[in-house]
């Protein structure tokens, strides 16, 4: 296997040259797999609908997944979100950079096309050193994590490369990525916060910097029908609006990091 695309980052010593190739490549409006701290991300320039298809075309997912946004710290969310409510605003200066995504409302000016998102993003700051000095050069970045749809999510570079390698000029090494806990998905697009998701950051650290509703209680099973056939499954792309699919589930920002995704496979994490 050639190594060529495959970066050295683990060290702010010398990954100098690493990241200019990383973020030159972004520039061109290609892609970039960097490390997270849950798994390996995928990453396109958020603000060129090219390099966003070009994203989704690499995972072999539709637009009806869009990806969720890494940017680099809270002053951005200002720049991407309108009315965002007071309670985000204490969630993100809490907790990120970290395990929280929340799901705002976009500016409605923006040039940038995610997907079918319906007016809504999905924003996180990344808590992992090669990440945040990326998105520091490179401004928002749309990333999902660095795997197929259907296939496990990478923890390495050399398993992001065996995956995407083809689609990808440029993988940041940044070591083994820790991987597992999801980030807490907060919903801030309706009258109340809503959590979408539990995971690194529980319910009641969330309540005591903002007042933020439980998830909804699971949808039981349907039973099957009388005759025994097989009952309608609902589609398994469904999604809040502006979450990024099932396969971006421990990193941070899908609605499960169990949902079947649209080939009826479980979804890996993600970024």
């Amino acid at each position: 296997m050639s190594l060529i695309r495959i970066k050295d980052a683990t060290d702010p010593g010398t990954w100098g040259p690493a990241l200019d190739e990383a973020v030159n490549t972004i520039s061109r409006g290609q892609l970039v797999v960097l490390p997270t701290d849950t798994v390996y991300g995928i990453a396109a320039d958020a603000f060129s609908p090219r390099a966003v298809q070009s994203l989704l075309d690499a995972k072999g997912r539709g637009r009806q997944m869009p990806p969720p946004v890494l940017i680099p710290d809270v002053r951005t969310l200002d720049g991407l979100a309108t009315d965002v409510p007071d309670g985000v605003r204490a969630l993100a200066d809490a907790f990120w950079p970290g395990g929280l995504t929340v799901i705002v409302r976009a500016q409605p000016s923006l040039a940038w096309d995610l997907g079918e998102t319906h007016g809504t993003v999905a924003l996180r700051v990344p808590d992992h050193r090669v990440a945040l000095a990326l998105l520091r050069r490179t401004g928002p970045l749309a990333v999902s994590s660095a795997n197929r749809t259907g296939r496990p999510a990478s923890t390495t570079a050399q398993e992001a490369y065996r995956q995407l390698g083809a689609h990808v000029p440029v993988i940041l090494d940044g070591g083994v990525a820790p991987g597992g806990v999801a980030s807490t998905i907060v919903d801030a697009t309706g009258d109340v916060l809503r959590v979408v998701r539990l995971g690194a950051i529980d319910l009641a650290a969330l309540a005591a910097v903002a007042p933020v509703m439980a998830p909804p209680p699971a949808a039981p099973a349907p039973a099957p029908p009388a005759d025994g056939a097989p009952a309608d499954s609902a589609s398994p792309d469904t999604a809040p609006a502006g979450t990024a699919p099932a396969d971006d589930a421990p990193a941070g920002t899908a609605p499960t990091d169990s949902a079947p995704a649209g080939d009826g496979t479980p979804e890996a994490p993600a970024p």
